[in-house]
């Protein structure tokens, strides 16, 4: 099962797309074996600044058909490490051949993207920046899959 990253904005070089990089990197490995990736990231970008339906738009098109779409906002469900595992054990049984993960702009996602979401997740009821959330998602992503393969990795 592909898993996709569709994301507003363009992570540069620094410390968090070295992040997100490792963990990226990490989970392909290791899922591989697991029939889980590659992991294929989508930056758009708004030039235009029209805001967060524009936003919402061009995320949309970075979704690939028929995906799963998971939307990452502050309004969604709390998983745990082992549960967010399990839901991806559970797609990809399931015959998901691509799940996608959204993470929209500093003001979020539009709500018509977001109530066509088969799932919204949320790291919790802070708020993060958009960049920091996806060096979070790439870690947790890499945990799932070292989860699911029984690794030392992840502790309860």
């Amino acid at each position: 099962m592909r898993v996709h990253l569709c994301a507003v904005g363009r992570l540069r070089s620094g410390p968090e797309r070295e992040l997100v990089d490792d963990y990226t990197a990490r989970f392909d490995r290791t899922g591989r074996a697991l029939s889980l990736g590659p992991f294929v990231e989508h930056e758009v970008e708004d030039k235009k600044n029209a805001g967060m339906e524009a936003e919402a738009e061009l995320l949309a098109r970075a979704i690939p058909s028929g995906a799963l779409t998971v939307c990452l906002d502050e309004r969604g469900k709390v998983l745990s490490s082992p549960e967010f595992a399990g839901h991806l054990a559970r797609w990809r049984d399931g015959g998901r051949q691509d799940v996608a993960f959204v993470i929209g702009g500093a003001d979020g996602i539009a709500p018509a993207l977001r109530d066509r979401a088969d799932l919204l997740m949320s790291f919790g009821r802070m708020v993060w920046p958009h960049m920091l959330v996806r060096v979070m998602f790439a870690e947790q992503l890499y945990r799932a899959a070292n989860i699911l393969s029984g690794g030392p990795y992840h502790r309860v």
